[in-house]
């Protein structure tokens, strides 16, 4: 999604509380990776795998000049013929430790490998961050910032990760000279266009 696209629906969802809790979690995963420089690993359950989030956040790592961004796709089935970057088994994750973060996406109640191997990430020092469809308090209790998207909101899982990966490439690091990039005057541009016009006395 683009940069107009995504000022076009933070338009829309003005007024709600996603925006700045997009903006909140997007905050805290950038917190998590940038000191540690890198190895963000991200996850999805067994039934689904966050193969948009991974590329909106590679996308964002390119264009924000933040490369500990870029997620390691972590998948739950890996056949011998997949290339490197798609042949990361779960053992990724329950080999994380100190310095490494894990995105845990989980429209459902993920299965309890995939937990058990999260709370080891956990407990060897690797960070969690949880985008959790459910609500489900075992993915709260490991993680250490969550969003919940319920099914009663206004959003779903899927917009809510185009907000958060969006947020997370905002105010990256100046590209060199110090000068804007074509994103950025883009992005500029599009947070004017979709401003309401000045109140009128």
């Amino acid at each position: 999604m683009d940069a107009v696209r995504v000022a076009l629906l933070r338009d829309v969802l003005a007024g709600t509380r996603w925006p700045q809790d997009a903006h909140r979690f997007a905050l805290a995963l950038r917190a998590s990776v940038a000191p540690r420089g890198g190895g963000l690993l991200l996850a999805g359950t067994e039934a689904y795998e966050p193969w948009h989030l991974a590329a909106h956040l590679s996308d964002e790592s390119a264009w924000s000049g933040l490369p500990e961004l870029a997620p390691t796709l972590v998948r739950h089935r890996v056949a011998a013929g997949d290339p490197a970057h798609l042949a990361v088994g779960l053992g990724r994750i329950a080999a994380a430790g100190r310095g490494e973060t894990v995105l845990l996406v989980a429209p459902e109640r993920p299965g309890e490998d995939l937990l058990e191997r999260v709370h080891d990430a956990r407990r060897a020092g690797a960070r969690v961050l949880a985008l959790d469809g459910g609500g489900d308090p075992e993915v709260g209790g490991l993680a250490h910032e969550s969003l919940v998207v319920g099914g009663d909101d206004e959003v779903d899982l899927e917009i809510v990760q185009h907000l958060v990966s969006a947020a997370a490439g905002e105010n990256g690091r100046p590209p060199a000279g110090g000068r804007r990039t074509f994103r950025d005057r883009l992005s500029g541009l599009a947070n004017r266009l979709t401003q309401p016009p000045p109140a009128r006395w």
